[in-house]
């Protein structure tokens, strides 16, 4: 019985994974992709560790070239937000082209520390 059920399970598995190379997902053309690199506004040099944001759903962070990849994003226009710990955060819009890789260059500038009143 025991054996059964394990390769009940198996079976529906192997079907689940089965469809998930249907023609009923959405074609990779749907899809652009977003690259770049943040960097210190200043200085110049990469920022690691930055949080990319798209649309509030999809991220990424930088690694310590301070380059970032974010593989599938919706084409059409998108809105983004660039967080780095000591620095001001960055937001902006850009476009995704259908099957073509979005490139950005982001400055952060150090973020101003807070002032007595």
């Amino acid at each position: 019985m025991a054996f059964a059920r394990a390769f009940l399970a198996a079976a529906v598995l192997m079907v689940g994974l089965a469809a998930c190379n249907s023609d009923d997902l959405p074609p990779a053309a749907q899809y652009g992709s977003l690259s770049g690199v943040v960097l210190d506004h200043a200085t110049g040099k990469p920022i690691a560790g930055a949080v990319v944001t798209v649309n509030a759903i999809l991220s990424a962070t930088t690694d310590a070239g301070g380059k970032f990849v974010i593989a599938k994003v919706p084409v059409g226009d998108f809105d983004y937000v660039v967080v780095a710990q000591g620095y001001a955060s960055v937001s902006s819009s850009a476009r995704a082209d259908a099957g073509k890789s979005t490139t950005l260059s982001l400055n952060l500038d150090v973020q101003a520390a807070p002032t007595d009143s």
